[in-house]
């Protein structure tokens, strides 16, 4: 795949660690890793990578904003789930996530959401198996270990890094808007403001 056909460049992705995965790996994310490093680390394809990043952006464009839920008990995820949502419009939950939020709406802090984004399918499960209860759509950011079920759209990627979460969630913000019919000179946020100190 040629450098102009990847959402950034390359080394963008490289820099952000986008492709480093864990000591472990599972059989559901072993079509997406490139090699087992000597050192026992698995690195993930960078093209299945952006691939995927291309399909979470399509998949998500066709929801409204306020439609779509993004959750991230993984505190490197907070800052670029809450840009996000500031950005983009859509609901996020930063921190743990307790049972019954999108399916007991006696809850004060009941939500509705059409799709779930989750930045990792582990720690944000009590994510997963609401929408599973509700019936909606579920995309997963998933490392080398991670399990991929109950998911509909898994997105390989270092989910643990601040940089690669910044990384994805900047480029995902950005295809979301253009799919939605901003022009790309309307976009004025960088990656930087994704990424935590």
């Amino acid at each position: 795949m040629s450098e102009e056909e990847l959402l950034v460049p390359n080394d963008l992705y490289l820099k952000a660690g986008i492709h480093i995965g864990t000591k472990f790996k599972t059989k559901f994310m072993d079509n997406f890793i490139y090699k087992t490093r000597s050192d026992g680390l698995s690195v993930l394809n960078v093209q299945k990578i952006d691939e995927r990043i291309k399909e979470m952006s399509n998949m998500l464009s066709k929801y409204e904003p306020q439609d779509i839920l993004v959750v991230s008990r993984r505190e490197n995820g907070w800052q670029p789930v809450k840009v996000f949502g500031k950005i983009i419009g859509a609901k996020i939950f930063a921190g743990r996530y307790p049972p019954g939020i999108l399916t007991n709406p006696n809850l004060k802090n009941h939500m509705e959401a059409k799709i779930v984004v989750v930045t990792d399918a582990w720690p944000d499960r009590n994510a997963v198996q609401d929408a599973l209860k509700i019936g909606i759509p579920v995309i997963a950011l998933c490392d080398t270990n991670n399990q991929a079920n109950n998911i509909d759209l898994v997105v390989p990627c270092n989910n643990k890094g601040k940089k690669s979460l910044g990384l994805l969630f900047y480029i995902v913000a950005r295809e979301y808007m253009k799919s939605r019919g901003t022009a790309e000179k309307d976009i004025k946020f960088t990656v930087e403001e994704f990424t935590p100190e």
